[in-house]
């Protein structure tokens, strides 16, 4: 055989190594997973860790004290610290703790403690080598001094020098972070806004950002949801049960702390007193709306540059706001939006959150304050719980908020019979634009209309959440309603309501739900908006409000309403991301009350509001309809790119010794 064959035969050979070499590279590319042992023991991706931190702790120790405030006011702490084979930690850690309304530590009646910072979610932390600390706020639990309003200076500073305090002591390594929810997660964004040097990161969970839409949205007091969490309150300050510190054990300390808490005010009586969003407290000389919530420190929590994972849910009480934090907060952070309540009640739900809530929460404290490096924030900023069927919602995630993916879809209020509910007029939504020049429906008040005692608004401050069959109440409203849909519709975003109403008084409410009718009638809520007529006006945001209708409701923006003259009501309701059913139809539907979750001024005879659909006065809802688009799993798409590189740069190299191996061939 010549030289020349035995080459080319000797090349032949060689392409078939070197192919499978180009197969192997692309097996590892679209599946890390194929690596070595090692590597597959770390794993960090939503929901699921491994391998990256060590779990040295099997049980934690829990001791409590009090510390002093600048002002002398005396903070009650538990601290939890992990604890391997009976011997406590030795080396400093990092501490994660909470400030809380909601007693730091409590004593059942068997005589068990509960602590706020061994909560079962806080579990994973700690054995990962995490110290947990819980603080009773000033005027609540087993620390002294009085509450004169939520979330005032005084509260905020205390964080401060809480945060601080945790970090000068010889157990902690300089790293704090924060963790909690509802009043716990406010509380966090408030301590973000004063810059403690040693808070690294912190992890709200349903957490308000503008008190004025959540107490009074739209000008429309949520008084049964304010008087409830009073009450509530007002329990856990003065009442037995809240746990002593270790340097009290006769408990003498805390029965003077309770004593004091008599004098703490209530939340509902402040909040009925401030009708409008630039009154100032007479009590404390304090702007609330502009105090007293995180919209109030957009700049200095931005300055902070403070790290926060976001956490909310579709059926929370403050829905909105978890956006609107997301949205105007520019600090690193995450978003995530889950298909549950502020407190869900379901077992599979509330065991599903809180499994997520500790890898998720581990993920970020281990990256943030232990600097480890397991790809957080390499993953899509936003992450958002898609609502179809029971069990079968899907996880999405988005690099922006809203999605660019949407657009808004005009569905307009049309005259019936839909044939679906005997309302009071029993209309129809549909996208064809009203042709009529005088078309209106007349709806005559009923104050009995309510969406229940099991709502977003009940379930906030510890209630059930369940709502009921609305076609109950949508019977005694104006409804309108879709045919049977042809195919699914996706809704993902703020629904905005733009309506043209007239009245026979000069105010009242109005409130609008969105919900989902399947084949058996029965009505499913998703959503809802609402505004008092007469702060109908609307102005420029104090904050990025995604384009959405804002009213200011100053004092001076009050307008009411000149009875028989129509007028145009535009706002938005809370944000939603569910899929309509094919077969299933759309309906919105309007009443003037909601009894047992907001107050109005019951008018006898009540009025009758008029809800004009003509062709200058075309009243309808906006949907963001979703628009799927094909595209490649998460990752996919880069991955086999580079294994097409790769493949190219290996063939390009064959070829490159090709040629030299032919030219050294030649005699």
């Amino acid at each position: 055989m010549s030289r020349k064959q035995l080459y080319l035969s000797a090349l032949c050979k060689a392409w078939i190594p070197l192919l499978a070499l180009i197969f192997v590279l692309a097996a590892l590319f679209v599946n890390p997973g194929l690596l070595s042992c090692q590597e597959q023991e770390k794993i960090s991706s939503f929901g699921k860790y491994k391998g990256y931190s060590e779990e040295k702790y099997d049980s934690f120790v829990r001791s409590s004290q009090y510390i002093s405030m600048r002002d002398g006011t005396k903070i009650a702490i538990d601290i939890i610290r992990p604890v391997k084979d009976d011997h406590p930690m030795e080396d400093p850690l990092p501490v994660v703790w909470t400030h809380t309304r909601y007693r730091r530590a409590s004593l059942d009646q068997e005589g068990e403690v509960h602590s706020s910072a061994g909560s079962s979610y806080l579990r994973p932390l700690l054995k990962h080598g995490y110290i947990t600390a819980a603080a009773d706020v000033r005027g609540s639990g087993a620390s002294f001094g009085t509450w004169p309003g939520i979330f005032t200076k005084e509260e905020t500073q205390d964080a401060y020098e809480i945060t601080e305090w945790l970090a000068s002591q010889p157990w902690c390594d300089g790293n704090v972070g924060m963790f909690g929810g509802s009043y716990l997660g406010i509380t966090q964004l408030m301590a973000a806004s004063t810059k403690p040097p040693h808070l690294k990161a912190i992890f709200p969970m349903v957490a308000l950002f503008d008190l004025y839409e959540i107490g009074s949205p739209g000008g429309v007091l949520r008084d049964d949801f304010l008087r409830t969490w009073s009450e509530l309150t007002q329990m856990l300050d003065t009442q037995p049960g809240v746990m002593h510190v270790d340097e009290d054990p006769e408990g003498k300390m805390l029965e003077q702390a309770l004593q004091e808490h008599q004098a703490n005010r209530s939340l509902v009586e402040i909040m009925a007193e401030l009708k409008y969003r630039d009154d100032q407290d007479p009590v404390t000389g304090a702007y609330p709306f502009r105090e007293w919530h995180p919209a109030g420190f957009i700049q200095q929590i931005n300055a902070s540059g403070i790290p926060m994972y976001i956490w909310g849910g579709w059926f929370d009480s403050f829905t909105k706001d978890t956006f609107l934090i997301y949205k105007n907060f520019t600090t690193p952070r995450k978003l995530l939006v889950g298909a549950w309540s502020h407190s869900p009640r379901d077992e599979e739900i509330r065991d599903s959150e809180f499994n997520l809530i500790a890898v998720e929460q581990l993920r970020w404290f281990d990256y943030w304050l232990k600097g480890i490096d397991n790809g957080i924030m390499e993953e899509p900023p936003i992450r958002y719980e898609l609502i179809e069927e029971p069990g079968q919602n899907q996880w999405r995630t988005a690099q922006v908020w809203p999605l660019p993916q949407t657009r808004s879809v005009h569905y307009y209020f049309s005259e019936g019979p839909s044939g679906s509910v005997e309302s009071i007029n029993d209309g129809i939504l549909n996208t064809k634009a009203p042709q009529s020049e005088s078309a209106s429906d007349p709806y005559p008040v009923d104050y009995s209309t309510t969406t229940g005692t099991a709502t977003r608004w009940d379930n906030a401050v510890g209630g059930e959440f369940d709502y009921p069959d609305m076609t109950t109440n949508d019977q005694k409203g104006l409804t309108y309603t879709t045919p049977p849909l042809e195919e699914d519709i996706q809704i993902t975003g703020h629904p905005v309501v733009r309506i043209w109403l007239s009245s026979s008084s000069e105010d009242g409410n109005i409130f609008v739900y969105l919900e989902e009718v399947d084949e058996e009638g029965f009505s499913h809520y998703f959503t809802e908006g609402v505004l008092r007529l007469s702060h109908r006006a609307q102005h420029e945001p104090a904050y990025d409000n995604f384009g959405l209708p804002y009213h200011r409701s100053f004092q001076e923006d009050v307008e009411p309403m000149i009875p028989g003259k129509p007028f145009e009501l535009v706002f938005d309701m809370q944000p939603t991301a569910n899929v309509f059913d094919a077969g299933h139809r759309i309906r919105v539907t309007l009443t003037g009350a909601d009894a047992d979750n907001a107050k109005s001024q019951a008018l006898d005879p009540p009025p009758t509001y008029v809800l004009h659909r003509s062709v200058d006065k075309p009243s309808h809802i906006q949907l963001p309809i979703f628009q799927e688009q094909t595209k490649m799993p998460e990752g996919q798409g880069i991955s086999l790119v580079l294994v097409l590189v790769i493949a190219l740069v290996i063939i390009i190299l064959v070829l490159v010794f090709t040629n030299f191996m032919r030219s050294k061939s030649q005699p």
